[in-house]
């Protein structure tokens, strides 16, 4: 009898077994799903994602039947994931259920805004994501006859949603639900440079004066009449149109105020904007207080760095004594800008192990921007493949060498190489774990605030020991602090778009022009410059809190590991997973 109880147990223990294997199997198979239709359904995200499968197709993500689409989709692996009882799954499963749960409902609050009736801006809208592709240096892929058909295709997609974005705009005008007249003027020369009847020198002409030698000669002379019709007979007559409608009925119609407060449901919105790029739930009024402090809080250190070197001036005359102090302009040549940046890292290389146990395999390389687009571009990081075979790449522009200002390029590489968005974006490529809609997942309140918090690890990492460094990480910082005040006084204070950039003139020491782009920015899409100084403070203080509970057993180099190693994840997701590990490892 005793054997036969045994037998049962045991019989029951491998039935559960195999049902939790299959569970797991049927988990990940939902995980696995959601990132392949996700692919299908927007099609042009594979492409940036180097999924050749969908480069033809460009779906009309602003028409009502796109819209249905989406939201079946998001209830659908809503259902799915909610279905899988929480105490079956493993941390790491728990968190791609709770990021996912995650994505499904911040998506479908989004479609209870009306947001698609501005579908055009200076800096956010599709049709700049489309320029950038028509250039040929972008993403899309431009390497045969196939390449270069396909584009074409999805020229046809991309004329349907220019003619569904001057409807959304004709339906925002009815509604209250337009641009403020300051943007319209900004994107007016965008538009009207499109409608240059000079085809052989339009952007969208420009990937058939680089046609590859392996393609036929009749299939080149094909492609330059194809392309030639699209420019002249599509793509300029539906700009024309666009600048048309918008440079008179839209900018008539413009509004005058600079805020979504201003709109019905605004401050609806605006709420939910700052959920989606903070990922936390915090009020407009808390994170303008927070901003206000902040700003306080730098200046004060700034005025301390003036003092050390000597400055006897204001602090307004000392951002001037260093933006044009020759010592900081040292360079003849852009090979020196690159070199420097080169010894910064070498420099900095002997203390990474002291704090990091967690470090990325892929390669990383300094370059000089390409000089098609170094007079506007900004420094950025580009992530390496997810095979490893392309490096990660820290570009830098140079337009004017003999100008090159140093003093804040010891910060500029922890932010955008190591250990910035280098370490944490290759990290989460790299990591085998990770399911796929994980892999190149961005939240940008964890992915800025990453990179903002390592700007202040430069200490612990041999840097800033020049005073004229360590105000240049001050003077980065500070600008993502006053962020915080203009975003929320803009879209819940009713600041006016002067407003905005006085309080930013006087507090940091970027040119005029720079600060009225940067207000422009924040008027166009609400909540998102909030998302780099919100992300920075949850993090440090998760270290902060860690390194009190646990005392002496804190190792900076453990928490740094378990803030990098589940990728980008939603700031409150990502407390919870430090607070965890803090709580269970205190005893």
């Amino acid at each position: 009898m005793k054997h036969i109880k045994i037998t049962l147990v045991f019989l029951l223990i491998v039935s559960c077994t195999i049902m939790d294997r299959n569970k797991n199997i049927e988990f990940n198979q939902v995980l696995e799903d959601y990132f392949q239709e996700s692919l299908y359904l927007y099609k042009i995200n594979g492409t940036f994602q180097g999924d050749p499968r969908y480069n033809d197709s460009l779906p009309n993500f602003l028409s009502d039947e796109f819209v249905k689409k989406e939201e079946l989709f998001y209830n659908k692996f809503l259902k799915k994931i909610n279905s899988f009882d929480n105490s079956l799954l493993n941390e790491e499963d728990l968190l791609s259920k709770n990021v996912l749960k995650w994505e499904c409902k911040m998506n479908l609050d989004r479609m209870k805004f009306p947001k698609d009736l501005m579908p055009v801006d200076q800096m956010w809208g599709f049709q700049l994501t489309m320029g950038q592709l028509a250039s040929g240096m972008g993403a899309q892929p431009f390497n045969n006859f196939k390449d270069y058909k396909n584009w074409l295709v999805r020229i046809d997609g991309y004329l349907e949603w220019l003619k569904t974005a001057r409807i959304k705009m004709q339906e925002g005008i009815k509604t209250g639900w337009v641009l403020p007249k300051s943007l319209i003027k900004k994107v007016l020369p965008q538009l009207k440079v499109m409608t240059n009847k000079d085809v052989e020198n339009h952007l969208f002409y420009k990937p058939v004066l680089n046609l590859p030698e392996l393609i036929e000669d009749d299939e080149k002379e094909t492609l330059v009449n194809d392309y030639y019709d699209m420019v002249k007979n599509k793509i300029i007559p539906a700009y024309d149109d666009l600048f048309n409608f918008m440079s008179n009925e839209y900018f008539n119609s413009g509004r005058e105020t600079s805020g979504y407060n201003s709109l019905n449901g605004g401050k609806e919105y605006y709420d939910y904007a700052i959920k989606y790029y903070t990922t936390t739930n915090l009020s407009p009024n808390e994170i303008h207080e927070l901003g206000l402090n902040e700003v306080k809080r730098i200046r004060s250190e700034m005025i301390n760095v003036k003092e050390s070197v000597g400055f006897k001036g204001s602090l307004d005359d000392f951002f001037i004594h260093v933006r044009n102090l020759k010592e900081l302009m040292p360079f003849n040549n852009p090979e020196q800008v690159i070199e420097n940046f080169n010894s910064i890292h070498n420099r900095m290389l002997p203390y990474v192990n002291n704090l990091f146990e967690l470090q990325p395999k892929t390669k990383f390389e300094v370059r000089r921007t390409e000089s098609f687009r170094e007079a506007s571009a900004a420094a950025q990081y580009n992530p390496g493949s997810l095979d490893g075979t392309r490096p990660g790449i820290f570009y830098v522009p140079i337009p004017n060498v003999k100008q090159y200002n140093t003093y804040s390029d010891e910060d500029l590489f922890l932010h955008e190489a190591i250990p910035g968005h280098h370490y944490q974006i290759s990290l989460q490529q790299e990591n085998e774990l990770l399911p796929s809609f994980r892999k190149d997942l961005w939240y940008s309140s964890y992915g800025e605030g990453w990179a903002l918090y390592a700007e202040s690890l430069g200490s612990e990492l041999g840097l800033y020991k020049d005073p004229y460094q360590y105000f240049g990480m001050l003077s980065a910082e500070i600008h993502r602090a006053i962020r915080l005040v203009v975003d929320t006084g803009i879209h819940s204070k009713g600041w006016s778009r002067e407003k905005a950039i006085e309080y930013s003139l006087n507090n940091e020491a970027e040119s005029k022009e720079s600060i009225i782009s940067e207000i422009e920015r924040y008027m166009a899409n609400p909540g998102q410059a909030l998302s780099y100084k919100i992300g920075q403070l949850k993090i440090q203080e998760l270290r902060d809190n860690a390194k009190k509970v646990l005392g002496k057993k804190f190792d900076i180099k453990v928490f740094h590991r378990k803030i990098l190693e589940s990728g980008c994840i939603p700031l409150q997701l990502l407390e919870q997973k430090i607070n965890n590990w803090v709580n269970s490892d205190k005893g």
